[in-house]
């Protein structure tokens, strides 16, 4: 059931609901009609402002933990605030030079796509989460290192200057001079192409009769192109940083909920699905506690943001995952600038 339109609210009621929020997001604690009367400047006594929270309780927006406790936000509540009520804070000139310098540290695309979300992990106190499309690697070159009679460490440098390394098993009466025609073949011919591309003109070549390669060096080329392909298809798509801010003051009253948290953010498929959800439109999507079925036991909420790369075509979804208590008005800005600075990054 969607929340009453924020005009539906009186002032006064608005004002209140306000407070709720806002301590609630402070400290996560529940707060109560005395509290509020201190914190809101309005000329009310503790007993108009129960009358008030009554209301605002039997609208579904706020609740009571515990019979004799203040009021918290519902997921409700929340989402009635993120889109009628919330005034959102840019981030600050020291926050945006921390994310684009983060951005703008140059290696591996992968490693600034880290880097920048471990950035607004930091700057947020939320996990910072990052997806992006399985990447075509273009081969600069292949190498095979010698680890004992029946294995090899398989070198691939791709074009971006990244380097994998794999551990290959070696066919019957392969020597080290083997391992060098076999790596010399395929920098010299697959240079340039993706894993895929280099599948099928090695599965070409081979047929044709054209590779002029002894048929254990043949192997190893097909097994050394064998093993990133299957990887590549595994490749994983999402980055998370900084799961480690989640465990705070606050949430260390709460481990079961914690422990629920860890376990979304390590069913990487499920909340990968959930940022492809965002790619679509521009606009920044807050998902809020039990909204999605998910998040129903750990309490958590996700604000993600689609950004575009090359042509205008969106390449990626960049967001973070914390508590449903987490600093909307300020993070939601924070995603939104880190979203515009690997747009620029990837265009």
């Amino acid at each position: 059931m969607a929340p009453p339109p924020v005009a539906e609210l009186t002032e006064r009621a608005r004002d209140i609901f306000r407070v709720v929020v806002d301590s609630y997001v402070a400290n996560g604690s529940p707060v109560g009609s005395k509290t509020i009367a201190q914190l809101s400047g309005l000329s009310l006594s503790p007993a108009s402002i129960r009358g008030v929270m009554q209301q605002l309780e039997e609208a579904g927006l706020i609740a009571s933990p515990h019979t004799s406790a203040g009021r918290l936000p519902t997921d409700r509540g929340l989402r009635l605030f993120v889109d009628g009520m919330m005034q959102a804070l840019e981030p600050s000139a020291q926050e945006r030079a921390a994310i684009e310098s983060r951005a703008g540290g140059g290696g591996p695309v992968e490693e600034a796509l880290a880097a920048t979300t471990a950035a607004l992990s930091g700057l947020s106190a939320c996990a910072g989460l990052v997806m992006v499309p399985k990447r075509e690697v273009k081969l600069r070159s292949i190498g095979f290192v010698p680890l004992s009679a029946d294995q090899a460490m398989a070198v691939l440098v791709s074009e971006d200057g990244s380097v994998e390394n794999r551990v290959i098993a070696l066919p019957g009466g392969m020597t080290s001079s083997a391992l060098v025609e076999a790596g010399n073949y395929m920098s010299a011919t697959l240079g340039g192409l993706t894993l895929a591309e280099a599948r099928l003109r090695v599965d070409r070549e081979l047929a044709d009769g054209h590779a002029a390669l002894d048929g254990a060096a043949r192997t190893l080329v097909e097994r050394g192109l064998a093993v990133w392909s299957e990887d590549g298809a595994r490749r994983p798509v999402l980055i998370v940083r900084g799961q480690g801010r989640l465990i705070d003051a606050a949430a260390a009253a709460d481990l079961e909920r914690v422990r629920d948290l860890l376990d979304d953010l390590d069913g990487k498929q499920e909340i990968a699905a959930l940022l492809d959800s965002a790619r679509a439109g521009d606009a920044t999507r807050i998902f809020i506690g039990a909204e999605n079925e998910m998040f129903a036991l750990s309490g958590s909420s996700v604000i993600a943001r689609p950004f575009r790369g090359a042509g205008g075509r969106v390449v990626g979804v960049v967001g973070v995952i914390g508590p449903t208590r987490l600093n909307y008005a300020r993070v939601v800005p924070m995603v939104d600038f880190t979203a515009a600075t690997l747009a620029r990054l990837m265009g």
